[in-house]
């Protein structure tokens, strides 16, 4: 084994991405996969799951749970399945999202409960309930993984009417740094993936014409989406570091330039 191979090798690893079975989720899942871990994955949808899980299992070992992050039961539900497998936990991808986008005057209250828990509550309570598995599985030399997906909508002040989106993604950012502080004497790091355009369900419905895709590829100085391994090989870096924490890096071919 080269020593690039060896430092970015996850053989061993076993790891969680909620929203694995589409978009960016498993772009990561996959990437995790490849490097060598063993991945859960989760859908709400068990046709969108299965499907996954049958491509993903051809390069490695990758294991299905149908959970919603969207209520409390399903969060719990999920962290009982995980510690049923397995002792410990040593990356967690808090992937699952959601957006919403209305006009301002006629924005609803429930486009800010769903979405505000979805990507920013969710994330916070499945970290609390999966706790001890991530600092059974953490050293000093070897920390255990956090990785919240955050956005460049979190950053930037162009809502695009997605009012709670942005909003959320800030604060899912910020959360990013609280728990890094908290968690870093239990050898967990935590930090953010701060994505721009990627192939998914939320960009496609923003680029339905051609007319609309090439509005937002001209904001894109390298003047393409995202593909799958550039995002999928962050992630791996950022699982294979013991010195970072607390940062948040946005990937999105120098959009916010």
């Amino acid at each position: 084994m080269s020593y690039i191979t060896q430092q970015f090798s996850l053989q061993g690893k076993i790891a969680l991405v909620t929203g694995g079975a589409r978009g960016i989720g498993a772009m990561i899942a996959q990437g995790l996969i490849l490097a060598g871990a063993k991945v859960y994955i989760t859908s709400r949808k068990p046709e969108d799951l299965d499907q996954k899980v049958s491509e993903f299992s051809q390069h490695g070992e990758c294991i299905g749970i149908v959970a919603d992050v969207a209520s409390m039961e399903g969060i719990e539900t999920l962290a009982a399945k995980i510690s049923e497998q397995e002792t410990q936990l040593d990356i967690l991808i808090n992937n699952a999202g959601k957006t919403w986008g209305a006009p301002l005057e006629s924005f609803p209250e429930k486009a800010w409960d769903d979405v505000m828990t979805i990507n920013t509550k969710a994330p916070f309570m499945l970290v609390q309930k999966l706790l001890p598995l991530l600092r059974q599985s953490g050293s000093s030399d070897k920390p255990s993984h956090i990785i919240n997906i955050g956005s460049i909508a979190g950053i930037t002040k162009d809502s695009l009417s997605a009012y709670s989106y942005g909003t959320s993604k800030a604060a899912i950012h910020h959360l990013t740094g609280v728990l890094a502080k908290d968690l870093v004497k239990s050898n967990i790091n935590v930090n953010a993936i701060a994505p721009g355009s990627f192939p998914s369900k939320m960009t496609a419905g923003i680029m339905k014409t051609d007319a609309a895709k090439q509005a937002v590829l001209s904001t894109i100085p390298m003047g393409r989406m995202g593909e799958p391994e550039d995002i999928a090989n962050l992630a791996i870096f950022l699982c294979s570091s013991s010195y970072m924490t607390g940062t948040i890096i946005p990937i999105d071919g120098g959009a916010l330039l």
